[in-house]
């Protein structure tokens, strides 16, 4: 039976030990799993055994889209859940704005250190942060939603630092809740 939709996931920042085996990351994936969502986990030019050199997201984002198209491939006629980190939430909305996605989830985006994108995904979006990460403040992240149009649902958590150190088992409740209300869309 083919799945309705699969995933592809974007770690952590790859010069900050980011990999495709992060904690958040595997979470992410179980948690799609579970759902009936089959996951890809990818790690991005040079991280791992994958060849290459970081490229300030420009390249990652390159790389993502190569991922997607490969399991566009695998899985036809199936839409994309598309998943980033940190880092990889700007990845993953870079990626968003270039091809076509069913559901957009970021987890403390490091995006919002950046200005809004003067064009957004027009699917379901969800954004996850903690209110007590020290690496992507959730005042940052509130004041980057509150210009985005439409803007994205926002779930911040209370007590959570930037890896969920902890709290993994609240990221995976938030994210199957928004699933399962956004099952139709």
């Amino acid at each position: 039976m083919t799945p309705q939709h699969f995933a592809v996931l974007c770690h952590l920042h790859p010069l900050h030990g980011g990999t495709m085996t992060n904690k958040i990351i595997h979470i992410l994936a179980r948690t799609f799993n579970e759902y009936g969502v089959p996951t890809v986990r990818f790690n991005y030019r040079g991280v791992g055994e994958s060849a290459g050199t970081y490229d300030h997201g420009v390249g990652e984002t390159e790389d993502v889209l190569a991922v997607i198209n490969w399991a566009r491939e695998r899985w036809t006629n199936t839409k994309l859940v598309l998943a980033g980190v940190s880092f990889g939430g700007g990845v993953a909305l870079r990626a968003a704005l270039r091809t076509e996605v069913a559901r957009l989830i970021m987890v403390a985006p490091s995006a919002a250190r950046e200005a809004p994108p003067a064009r957004l995904p027009t699917c379901p979006w969800l954004i996850v942060q903690g209110d007590a990460d020290d690496v992507i403040p959730a005042g940052m992240v509130i004041e980057w939603v509150s210009h985005l149009r439409p803007q994205p649902e926002l779930r911040i958590l209370p007590g959570v630092g930037h890896y969920f150190h902890g709290r993994l088992n609240e990221l995976r409740d938030v994210v199957r809740e928004w699933l399962a209300r956004h099952e139709q869309d």
